[in-house]
């Protein structure tokens, strides 16, 4: 028994290595395209399994779950979701330029609905997957490896006729590095492939003479053409896509806008966003001019309509689309593929030329694979012929031999030992007879009708249309310019049966500018009730409901509508919002919560200080905490874009108890949960950032608390209860910050 070994090492080493052979087969086995056929291995699998199951376009459909489950169990031993997934999307023709799988049933739809399970669904192999996919795997044209456990044989690539992964386009993330490859028209891609092939040495600005740009099967329109020279050159970049937006008279003079075609990236559940973010914009009152909004798309296409006013302007509201929502997008392009067994970036010429190669590879293997079975067919052919010419010496060979062995060796070497003849003659001649071994087993299976005129005839015509082939085949692989012609008819005619109109436009465009309309600055007074209800109603009638808005609010500020409010709560942290984001309108309209106008969560922390940040901003703001920390601080630091910030730095299980706008105010009083008041002047209290905590204002009990701050101006004769029991604040003696205070006594 060998001694076992113990291997000191670096964990370090060992993590890095076992990292890196997992990044590897991540970017390898999973999430990268192969160059050659555009296929990640779990889509390579899935058509290869549908083709061995038999599953053709012109026989009937197969649940997805067998083929799913025979997939998984034969090549691709992951999860029977990622499978699925796989096979889902290679059927939706709103994500593919060209669908490889047939599905029937519910295979999802372009807003964003999930396929229906595996176990309801149905599919099979397209036309064109079957003809240009999978067409030559017969041939010997493609390597096949063991599958995972050494049962089966699966290709290492499938032999592809066209460049899927341009057609097709693909996405995936790997290990540090992400593919985006925008699928594209195939009919312009077969001319581009053409044009390599006639022209080795063409550029990426010639080959955009064939593939104008992307084409997304969801149409739209690609606004930056300048910049694709540029993508196409180096494979990354961002492609900026338009929804296609159509003007249609409705009655009376009002026009609607009919969207009929959305941005690839628009698909999903951004169709759902998009229609929500439009409702925004008209109740945020961006614009007035759209009435009403209706997604009326079906499965004959998109189509969501936008109802205007009279007089509306369509060209400002087209612009708006484009500028505040996802009906002018980027797709952002990496076309990176595995080429080579090694994941790479490469340009539209290179992928080309990766095509080209592999297209010649192909048809390499596969016309010498057609060359040996035509050479082998003639073998036999000029046996068969030679043996009619001598069937009578073959007859009497035949019935003076005592075994098969002896015929063969006959036939083949001339030996007639054991063999009874009818004359010395025919013996002599026997001698000379020279067959192949595979002549020979033909001769000895060749049946007696053979020997009629007519098929004789016939074997001498199928010997000349042998002969031709073996020209034609050592032609093609002899001659490169034979090949590349082949190559290119096979391209014709898969163009010719299988290529559709391009359904994206390519066009410069300029910016869209949308011009908002100016709000008139007015005044208006902020009511928020105690439920956290917000609302802006005008000064005037304000004025004449006051005694009730006064009586049902919490807070009541007079603020211009082009302002802020902010709201402090108890965790120290502001929320803002804007005046123009409330509801304004009659005084006995509901309000909104200010829940939904701000990340503000009632149910997890409360209002302290509601007041405008215009007010705030231009003030000394002074910040008391449960336990008694307090600190001055300038308000412009509240002044932000973000709306939600932390206003202030707080101690573990403290809150935020009072903030308030120091004018007057020249001291303050703490009063505590046990009845302790302590006064000193305001000026005792430093002046702090906002990510400070502050001092400590008052000495106290590790169970007592801050109730309650008051603040007093000169000459201020101010009353405070505790417990029922009357306080005169401006009597209690100014002690200093920091001191325990004076106990009242009840």
């Amino acid at each position: 028994m060998e001694k076992e070994q113990i291997i000191r090492t670096e964990y370090s080493d060992i993590m890095q290595k076992s990292y890196i052979d997992y990044a590897m087969s991540v970017i390898i086995a999973r999430a990268l395209p192969d160059v050659r056929d555009g296929l990640k291995p779990v889509q390579r699998r899935t058509l290869y399994d549908m083709y061995e199951l038999g599953i053709r376009y012109d026989k009937p459909y197969r649940k997805c779950a067998r083929i799913v489950g025979d997939t998984m169990g034969k090549y691709h031993p992951h999860g029977d979701s990622s499978i699925y997934e796989a096979l889902v999307v290679m059927a939706q023709d709103f994500k593919k330029g060209l669908p490889l799988v047939d599905g029937h049933g519910n295979f999802g739809s372009i807003e964003g609905d999930g396929a229906a399970a595996m176990r309801y669904t149905e599919a099979r192999l397209q036309k064109i997957t079957q003809e240009v996919f999978l067409g030559d795997l017969d041939k010997d044209v493609v390597d096949f490896v063991p599958n995972f456990d050494e049962t089966e044989k699966e290709p290492s690539v499938l032999p592809v006729r066209v460049p899927n992964i341009l057609v097709n386009g693909s996405d995936g993330i790997a290990v540090g590095m992400v593919t985006s490859i925008p699928p594209h028209n195939l009919g312009e891609v077969i001319d581009a492939v053409k044009a390599v092939i006639r022209n080795n040495q063409i550029t990426n600005r010639e080959l955009m003479e064939y593939i104008k740009g992307p084409d997304f099967p969801t149409g739209g329109i690609v606004v930056n053409k300048d910049d694709l020279l540029s993508i196409y050159e180096t494979g990354v970049g961002k492609i900026r896509l338009r929804g296609r937006v159509e003007v249609e008279k409705g009655k009376g003079g009002k026009d609607r806008l009919v969207i009929t075609e959305i941005p690839y990236t628009m698909m999903g559940a951004n169709i759902g966003k998009f229609l929500n973010d439009v409702a925004n914009l008209v109740e945020n009152k961006v614009t007035t001019d759209i009435v009403d909004i209706s997604n009326q798309s079906s499965k004959e296409g998109i189509r969501i309509v936008l109802e205007l006013r009279k007089n509306a302007d369509v060209d400002n509201l087209v612009n708006m689309l484009y500028k505040k929502t996802r009906l002018e997008d980027t797709f952002g392009v990496n076309m990176l593929a595995v080429a080579g067994g090694k994941p790479e970036t490469l340009s539209l010429k290179s992928i080309i030329d990766y095509h080209v190669d592999f297209q010649f590879e192909l048809a390499t293997r596969k016309y010498r694979t057609l060359l040996n079975k035509e050479l082998a067919k003639k073998e036999i052919q000029e046996g068969l012929i030679k043996a009619c010419d001598c069937i009578d010496l073959i007859i009497e060979i035949l019935r003076g031999s005592k075994n098969q062995k002896q015929v063969k060796e006959c036939l083949v070497n001339g030996v007639t030992e054991g063999i009874k003849f009818k004359s010395k003659v025919s013996e002599k001649a026997a001698k000379t007879l020279r067959f192949t071994e595979n002549q020979a087993t033909a001769i000895l299976e060749m049946r007696l009708y053979k020997l009629i005129g007519l098929e004789i005839e016939a074997l001498m015509k199928e010997h000349e249309a042998t002969l031709a082939n073996i020209d034609k085949y050592q032609d093609i692989l002899n001659n490169y310019k034979s090949m590349a012609r082949v190559i290119i008819k096979e391209l014709d005619a898969v163009k010719k049966e299988y290529a559709v109109p391009r359904k994206t436009g390519i066009e410069n465009a300029a910016e869209a500018v949308f011009e908002e309309k100016k709000v008139e600055e007015m005044e208006v007074v902020f009511l928020m009730d105690r439920f956290g209800y917000a609302r802006t109603v005008d000064t005037s009638v304000y004025e004449r409901n006051k005694e009730a808005a006064d009586a049902e609010n919490k807070y009541v500020l007079s603020v211009m509508n082009t302002d802020k409010i902010s709201i402090l709560t108890d965790s120290g942290r502001q929320h803002l919002i804007k005046v123009l984001d409330l509801p304004y309108g009659k005084f006995r309209d509901k309000g909104k919560p200010i829940d939904n106008l701000c990340n503000y969560d009632s149910t997890k922390e409360q209002a302290v200080a509601v007041e405008s940040l215009q007010k705030l901003k231009m003030s000394i703001l002074l910040f008391t905490t449960k336990k008694g920390m307090l600190k001055q601080m300038e308000g412009s630091e509240l002044d932000v874009a973000k709306r939600a910030i932390a206003a202030t730095k707080l101690m573990d299980d403290d809150e935020l108890i009072s903030v308030e706008t120091l004018g007057e105010y020249e001291q303050i009083v703490l009063q505590t949960h046990q009845g302790f008041f302590l006064r000193f002047p305001i000026g005792e209290i430093p002046m702090k950032k906002k990510n400070a905590v502050g001092v400590r204002g008052i000495k106290m009990a590790d169970d007592d608390f801050i109730e309650k701050v008051h603040y007093l101006a000169a000459g201020d004769d101010a009353i405070a209860l505790y417990k029922e029991k009357e306080v005169h604040l401006n009597r209690l003696r100014i002690g200093k910050r920091d001191t325990k205070g004076v106990k009242t006594r009840v």
